[in-house]
Order: C-alpha cells, then structure tokens, then sequence
C-alpha cells in the first residue's frame, strides 16, 4: 500500500478569480466542472462513484478524507463520476480492515486529479455567498492566465445535458426473473443501491439506456416505471420528459427520483431551475405534508421545481417540502399512480428514513 502522497504544490482556480494552493492528490494533471461541496460526515466512496456528480468537483467538508479507504463492494456505479475532489486533510493509510485499497491508490487508478490542504470551511463560504461557479484543479507548471483560459472553454451546467453520457449503453437486469413484479428503470444515472432497494422487495428489475423508447420498454412486460436520479440539466433531455409523458398517459405506476422527479415535473408542464447552491449532504430536513412527519433525507441536485407552479397546478399535489428552504421536494399526481422526491431514499450513504417511499412504490405495482 501506497502510504503517502507526492507533495506536489496545486492550484483550485474558481471562475470569479479566486485562488487556492495545496498540494496534489490522486493524478498529477488538470481537472474542470462546476465545484460544489457535501457536508455528509462519511461515505466518500459513495459519493465518488454517485452519477449525479458526473462533470462536477466535489468539495468535502468534512475534514478527513480517505481514513476508512476503498472498498469495491460499496461504489455506487461503475467507476468514479465526480471530475476531482477538494479536501482539508486527505490521508492515505486507512483503519478498516473490509478496504481494498487507499484512496490515493483509487484516485490514481482512476486518473482522477485533487487537491488538499486547503482551508475548504472558507472556500465552502464563499461558494455559498457567490453561488455555485466552474472551477479548476491543476497540479501541472501552469500559470494563472494559463488556467483561466482553460477554464473560460468550460460549459457552465445549466444547458448540459449528461446523463446520455453516463447510461447504461446495454440493458441489463437484477432480482430474481420469477419475482412478484416486474419494474423498468430508465436510466439516467441510477445509482446501484436504488436497484438492490427494489430486488429486496420481490421485483424483478430490467435498467435501459435512457433514450430508450417507452414501447421498447414495454416489452419487458413492466407493472411499473421508475425513473432514476442522474446529472445535468432536466431542461434540455425533451426525449426523457416526452417518455415519461407517455408513461404517465399510459396510466402505468411511475416512481421518480431526483432527476427523475424533474423530469415528472417537466412532463407535466412544470419548470425546472439552476440552484444557487443546490443540496448535497446527509443531513437535510424534509417534511412529508401528508403525514405531517419529518425525515432526515439524503440529498444531490442543482437543480429544482418550481414551487409557486407546483402549488398552482390542477393536477398535482405537493407532498414534500424542504425545511431549509421551502424548496419542492416531493409530488404526486392527483389522477394516476405517479409520484416523485427531489431526495434520494436509497440513500447510501445517508439515513434510511425514507426508504417507505419503495414501499408505497411497490404496493402500486400490485394494486
């Protein structure tokens, strides 16, 4: 095991100017997307391999990174989507006897380029004070002027459309074929512990690429549609909403997450916006209008629903909503057997509060 780091001096160049030196992590070389930070305590694997976080760096704010290192059962997809990492304190020993490897070892496998030591409690204020903004990680012999003109070619977020990057190009299935009922997700980034949370109830799980046809799908025979969580803008995937759209009309259970609960939206006339910040973290309140309890929700999205258009559509009814900012975090169709959260039930990593949402899910399937 690789039990250091080569202290190679780096740079964290933002968009609006500002500059932060530590020393590099991972891959020496140069990295780009739009920066943002999670305030989860653990589950950095997680959160590396979460497909959401494909095109942007990831920001820890917790101070310690890589003590409990890598282990291959826990990814979330099939290899790291975040663009690099930003931390305080990266450390390459690790403490937990289940690892695989340190995660210096993963970030350099993966080509996967970072930085550290870096005061992150104040960079983390000041993308909260100025919003969330492209940024650069280069441990390369560049000067500023050099990275900013790099920086300058970089997209920003909104407009992008990702997830057709990062789909399944093959379907495949899991669970068990003889399973009580059957379920297709689309895939627009779906993460693996969202598919284990519908084997374990008895459905039998068939994942396709995300442009694929409603009635390609619907071969599978599916008693239900889900549509997973994923990156990029939800404005610009037409394809996406008008399948969903054919879902719904169809009168087939439907079941979104994150991205696919903006894409619900979407397909039902209601518009999306860029965040300021967005949520990332482990630790957000949401409260459940119907119930009227409260969860401890596990959160990934830039992106948001409208809620004054929410509260003034015919046809739909608000069923979740954030505490922090009053922002929409669920719906649910008053007329069919549809439903979505801007959260992310399955969590991992994060509190299995909301994992009742499954089970409202599958109890559709059978009515």
């Amino acid at each position: 095991m690789n039990r250091s780091v080569n202290k190679f001096p780096a740079t964290l160049l933002l968009a609006d100017g500002t500059v932060f030196t530590g020393i590099s992590i991972g891959k020496i070389g140069s990295t780009t997307g739009e920066i943002c930070f999670n305030t989860g305590m653990t589950g950095y694997q997680e959160i590396f391999t979460d497909p959401s976080y494909f095109g942007q760096i990831m920001v820890q704010t917790n101070v310690h990174i890589g003590n409990y290192g890598i282990a291959n059962a826990e990814e979330e997809s099939d290899s790291i989507k975040i663009a690099g990492l930003v931390c305080k304190n990266f450390n390459v020993p690790y403490s937990r006897k289940q690892a695989d490897q340190s995660v210096q070892e993963y970030f350099a496998l993966n080509n996967i380029v970072g930085i550290a030591e870096i005061d992150t409690r104040s960079l983390v204020r000041h993308i909260r004070s100025k919003g969330a903004m492209n940024a650069i990680i280069s441990s390369e012999v560049k000067t500023i002027d050099e990275l900013k003109a790099e920086l300058a070619a970089v997209p920003t977020m909104e407009g992008l459309e990702l997830a057709s990057g990062i789909s399944t190009q093959k379907t495949y299935f899991a669970g068990n074929s003889a399973a009580f009922k059957r379920v297709a997700v689309l895939d627009v980034g779906v993460k693996q512990n969202i598919l284990r949370c519908l084997t374990e109830r008895n459905t039998y799980v068939a994942v396709f690429n995300c442009k694929t046809s409603f009635e390609e799908m619907l071969k599978f025979r599916p008693d239900g549609f889900m549509v997973s969580n994923g990156p990029g803008d939800p404005g610009v995937m037409p394809y996406a909403v008008e399948t969903v759209r054919k879902i719904i009309n169809a009168g087939i259970p439907f079941f979104g997450i994150c991205l696919g609960h903006q894409l619900l939206s979407e397909s039902q006339g209601l518009k999306t916006y860029k965040m300021f910040n967005g949520h990332r973290g482990l630790n957000h309140p949401v409260k459940n209008i119907i119930t009227g309890q409260c969860e401890i929700t596990s959160q990934n999205h830039g992106f948001s629903v409208s809620l004054e258009e929410t509260m003034g559509h015919p046809g739909i009814e608000l069923t979740h909503i954030n505490l922090n900012d009053n922002t929409v975090e669920g719906i649910r169709l008053k007329d069919k057997k549809a439903f979505s959260v801007q959260y992310h039930p399955e969590s991992a990593p994060g509190p299995e509060d909301s994992r009742y949402l499954f089970d409202d899910f599958v109890a559709l399937l059978g009515s």
